[in-house]
């Protein structure tokens, strides 16, 4: 297995991402405004790992 090159693979995925577009998002300001909470299971935090917040950042 080769090393892993960061600076190798980083650029060639952001380039990928840039040309495609993937971040963009299309605003339609006819549609009805929404937010979106996610809420930890317990109102503590307790017994969370650093795998729970990952996703929504």
């Amino acid at each position: 297995m080769n090393k892993y090159n960061p600076n190798a693979i980083e650029k060639k995925w952001q380039k990928i991402w840039d040309e495609e577009k993937t971040f963009k998002t299309q605003i339609n300001k006819d549609k009805q405004k929404f937010y979106a909470l996610i809420e930890f299971p317990y109102p503590s935090g307790q017994g969370l790992h650093v795998g729970h917040p990952r996703p929504y950042t």
